[in-house]
């Protein structure tokens, strides 16, 4: 059962493309890993606050082993809200 991970960050005011940036090692990392499907940090095209994300993994299991996994950093200290739900199928 593959998992998707979907949904929207808030960031502080002018620190989008700060958020964006710092997302780049974690993307990068997702994308050679071979269970990750699809991975995506996107600023969104209408709010300078919101940044979109999209992830899509081969399994719950394989999604718990890259968050584990994954670079240490202090990006979400610059989210002001989120609503990012996670959704098998």
């Amino acid at each position: 059962m593959a998992i998707i991970v979907a949904g929207k960050l808030i960031i502080k005011s002018g620190k989008r493309d700060k958020f964006i940036a710092g997302s780049l090692e974690a993307v990068t990392l997702a994308r050679g890993n071979l269970a990750c499907e699809d991975f995506s940090v996107s600023p969104d095209p209408l709010d300078p606050s919101r940044v979109n994300i999209f992830e899509k993994w081969q399994s719950p299991e394989d999604l718990a082993a890259f968050r584990n996994s994954g670079p240490e950093d202090d990006l979400f200290s610059l989210v002001e809200s989120f609503d990012v739900q996670e959704y098998e199928v």
